[in-house]
């Protein structure tokens, strides 16, 4: 695991998400808060095509929970995916929902293909606002969300977050940052290796 954390250069990557934690969350509580969050997300082990959704990602870290939870970092644990809140007589779906031990409470990762927009925040807000009321437990903590986006502003995100009241980090993803992106190009995707081999045929 060490060697895999610097592999991945977790020193440089460990509390660097960008939040509103130091206003939302008391001391000391905001500041490891912020020490769990990492920026960017490593996710070596997937392989997503160009056409991807958010579904097929959200799908890839379910089927390797295993080293998506050693890339959350120790304390995490799955509580559910596309877990269903009902809202004003609504349904909701947030797309993956934690708990952390050390914490002592939820956290909602929303996962997103493309870049970070300001209404993402404010999507956020509202899960947590509803979370706190619906999930959360007199002696929990106050539930943390944690947007985690293809590409990321940090000046935009910086300001997404500013007049927000819920506990809100805002970090990118990637898939991987040990191949260099000409020979990353020169590579099939998933989709062409399919098409290359064919279907699969069933034993006689």
């Amino acid at each position: 695991m060490l060697a895999a954390q610097i592999e991945s250069s977790l020193y440089h990557r460990q509390g660097r998400a960008v939040s509103n934690f130091s206003r939302t969350l008391p001391a000391p509580q905001s500041e490891l808060a912020q020490q769990i969050l990492k920026d960017p997300y490593t996710f070596d082990f997937l392989s997503l095509g160009t056409q991807a959704q958010e579904r097929d990602l959200e799908r890839g870290l379910l089927e390797h929970v295993r080293s998506f939870l050693l890339e959350l970092g120790k304390g995490f644990a799955l509580v559910g995916s596309q877990y269903h809140l009902e809202i004003g007589g609504q349904d909701y779906y947030l797309d993956l929902v934690f708990y952390h031990l050390q914490l002592r409470c939820f956290v909602i990762i929303d996962l997103k293909m493309g870049a970070f927009k300001p209404e993402d925040s404010g999507k956020m807000n509202f899960y947590l606002a509803a979370a706190d009321d619906l999930l959360r437990h007199p002696s929990d903590q106050p539930t943390i969300g944690l947007v985690l986006c293809k590409t990321q502003n940090r000046v935009v995100a910086e300001y997404a977050l500013r007049g927000l009241s819920q506990p809100i980090g805002v970090a990118e993803w990637q898939l991987t940052s040990a191949l260099p992106p000409e020979l990353r190009r020169n590579l099939p995707t998933t989709e062409e290796l399919d098409a290359a081999l064919g279907p699969p045929t069933l034993p006689l």
